[in-house]
């Protein structure tokens, strides 16, 4: 029997390189999102319980818009690829350990305040304190329906 040693190819070589990098790119990143599941379920949550209230109320006053609808997603895969990037710097760099609370803890803050504010909208919450609050924080959404518009005097 003669043994023969295949010799491997350029494009072998360079597909098992290819191949290699994929695989230790998932591990990693599967790896960094196993070891912080509870950042990227709250991210989540809270974009999908924003983007249901406002989809819904929406709905109410203007109709359905499909591009509005699909900005939920793509906001959430932002904010994934957000945390995704400031895990690894904290992974990265000792000390860093607070850079994800600093800068993700007021995004989250802000898009329950959204939340409420298009559930308020959506007629699932009744309470005009927290409507009058809301409106105030909250002003690029407009008014709502059910209140009467403020009457300005044009200047002389």
């Amino acid at each position: 029997m003669k043994n023969t040693i295949q010799q491997l190819t350029t494009l072998e070589i360079t597909m098992a390189a290819f191949l290699s990098l994929c695989t230790y790119l998932c591990a990693y990143f599967f790896n960094l999102a196993m070891s912080n599941p509870e950042q990227y379920l709250a991210i989540i949550a809270v974009m999908f319980l924003d983007g249901f209230f406002g989809i819904i109320s929406g709905i109410k006053n203007e109709g359905f818009k499909t591009f509005r609808a699909l900005s939920v997603l793509k906001n959430t895969f932002a904010w994934i690829i957000i945390l995704t990037v400031l895990l690894m710097v904290e992974k990265g760099f000792t000390g860093t350990a607070w850079l994800s609370e600093v800068i993700l803890v007021p995004f989250i803050v802000f898009q329950l305040i959204s939340a409420l504010k298009n559930a308020s909208m959506a007629g699932f919450i009744k309470n005009d304190l927290l409507n009058q609050i809301l409106d105030s924080i909250d002003k690029h959404k407009g008014i709502r329906k059910d209140e009467p518009k403020k009457i300005t005097k044009p200047k002389k």
